[in-house]
């Protein structure tokens, strides 16, 4: 079902109440970069784009897999491609989480869905390397600097909770280091965190606070690469200036942490959050920030802005709904508090289906602007791992960008949302579904990629949308505006929905004044206030108004 809404009106301004409407529009400052508006892209690094075919066999990965289980070429030069071409500038969006890009377990694996590679990142052998598939150093230190040039953050993504399976090429780590056993059963609090999420995916004593040594297989490794002595003394600094345990937990942060002093990174996505005690999160953050102001105090031409490091933690099945504390049935755990500076909000999908407009938009903006206050949430319609996706067979594409872009909050685009990207794919099983490659053949004068674009670019312009406060003006046709404000900047964005093509008068009267010109952005024409109504003739459903 198409929905058809109109965006009507939007400025930002700074003026005094003396100050008329034109020294107003002299001093328009630039939109500050807001997380909790931030419009961010999550993609598959190996499934957005093949910059580089070279590196597309590495550790002889070479067995026949399931469907789309196995490494098919994407890379960092391919992202660093996409940003230069300016198809994220296009698209609005201003910040980018990739899968983790660490090395992988050189094997495959098979419980059931075909020999399956480490594609997707999350299956660890080595922290402190750059897995060949995705590139190398020089590759992420060249996207971060590309991506950084054009305003766009970059989030990595972080597993503490476990190693990669146990293969032939991949023995399991030490009894000190992991626990290969009991399964969770996602009961209670101990029963999710004491144990292996899965078979063969050995779990990380992150509860453990006593020294260990490094895992045989790592010193075997780093000698045989000429770096055993590099690292060891990187460690034994970290470990002294920290005062910290060589516990598991802790060479894990060390190493996860040198990708923000190496390289400037912005923040990080975190894996598996409910699974590992919440202390470590509190932990991992202290690192990061530390982290984060060592890169800024030996980068200062480079640093974007005043933003502290950025943590988004996944906790499987949270939603807006939980407020701060996710209920593990025998206990409830606060993972914002001096930990994460948001949470993936897996709620969205459902509020959408099942409620209006307003009453999913009065509540998010409620939600964070009162109990969340001070921290955000990520919201999602489809994702890599989330098996009911709003829409898998894009018959809602239109829709899926409206509501995920206008809704309070961070808005995470999953590749190819944008282009209608399938997420039904014939002979997958599980979660290889949502996986395939980017659908750039059908990008080129994609209509739904165009609505993507203009919605994106006007949410990039004005934090308002996604971190301002909401309030509706009428109901029939439906009218609300979003307020936000950071210091002098005040952005004010007032949005219709629901209005047909054609001729469109909307009620101004309580934003602008008469004769304000105004320019829609989604028509491109200009349009001048008269009575206290605009109205615009358009074939488009929708309308993005802002003061000229």
């Amino acid at each position: 079902m198409k929905h058809l809404f109109l965006i009507v009106c939007s400025f930002t301004m700074i003026i005094s109440c003396q100050k008329t409407p034109k020294e107003a529009t002299d001093v328009k400052p630039k939109s500050p970069f807001v997380w909790e508006a931030a419009n961010l892209y999550f993609l598959l690094t190996d499934r957005f784009n093949n910059g580089d075919t070279a590196n597309d066999i590495n550790f002889e990965r070479t067995k026949e897999t399931g469907k789309l289980r196995g490494f098919k070429g994407g890379d960092l030069k391919g992202i660093t491609q996409k940003i230069e071409e300016g198809y994220f500038t296009d698209l609005g969006v201003n910040a980018i989480w990739m899968t983790p890009i660490v090395e992988q377990i050189h094997g495959g694996t098979d419980e059931g869905t075909g020999v399956t590679y480490g594609f997707h990142g999350y299956w660890t052998k080595d922290w402190t390397a750059i897995d060949p598939n995705y590139g190398t150093k020089e590759d992420l230190k060249q996207l971060v600097k590309v991506a950084h040039d054009k305003g766009i953050r970059i989030l990595l993504d972080a597993v503490i909770n476990h190693t990669g399976p146990v293969t032939e090429q991949d023995p399991v780590w030490p009894s000190e280091w992991v626990r290969t056993e009991p399964q969770c059963q996602y009961t209670n609090y101990e029963n999710t965190i004491t144990c292996t999420l899965v078979k063969n995916l050995p779990d990380i004593k992150t509860e453990s606070n006593e020294a260990v040594e490094l895992p045989p297989q790592l010193v075997e490794k780093w000698k045989a690469e000429g770096r055993y002595e590099e690292e060891i003394a990187e460690l034994n600094a970290f470990f002294e200036r920290t005062g910290y345990p060589r516990a598991p937990r802790f060479y894990i942060m060390k190493w996860l942490t040198d990708y923000i002093t190496e390289f400037g990174i912005d923040g990080y996505r975190v894996d598996t959050v409910k699974h590992t005690e919440e202390y470590v999160w509190q932990e991992f953050k202290n690192e990061c920030d530390y982290a984060f102001k060592t890169w800024k105090q030996n980068h200062k031409n480079e640093v974007l802005d005043s933003n502290d490091f950025y943590l988004v933690g996944e906790v499987y099945g949270y939603g807006i709904s939980s407020g701060k504390a996710y209920d593990f049935g025998d206990r409830k755990v606060n993972y914002f508090d001096d930990a994460f500076t948001s949470l993936i909000n897996f709620e969205l999908k459902w509020n959408v289906a099942q409620q209006s407009k307003e009453e999913v938009f009065k509540r998010y903006s409620d939600e964070l602007h009162t109990n969340l206050k001070g921290y955000g949430i990520l919201n999602y319609l489809s994702s890599h791992d989330d098996g009911q996706p709003f829409d898998p067979e894009r018959t809602k594409a239109y829709e899926t960008g409206t509501m995920l872009l206008l809704t309070p909050g961070t808005s995470q685009i999953y590749y190819g949302d944008e282009s209608a990207r399938s997420l039904v794919v014939d002979g997958t099983i599980g979660d290889a579904t949502l996986r395939s490659m980017m659908n750039w053949a059908d990008v080129k004068g994609n209509k739904v990629l165009e609505h993507w674009q203009k919605l994106g670019q006007f949410r990039v312009n004005h934090p308002a949308v996604g971190a301002g406060v909401h309030q509706m003006i009428t109901q029939e046709p439906y009218v609300f505006y979003r307020s936000f404000s950071d210091g002098n900047f005040k952005d004010l964005v007032v949005v219709g929905l629901d209005l047909p093509k054609g001729n469109k008068t909307i009620n101004v009267s309580e934003i602008y004044k008469d004769d304000d010109l105004l320019h829609d952005a989604y028509s491109n024409q200009d349009v001048t206030v008269k009575n206290g109504t605009v109205t615009i003739d358009s074939e488009f459903d929708m309308v993005l108004l802002e003061q000229k």
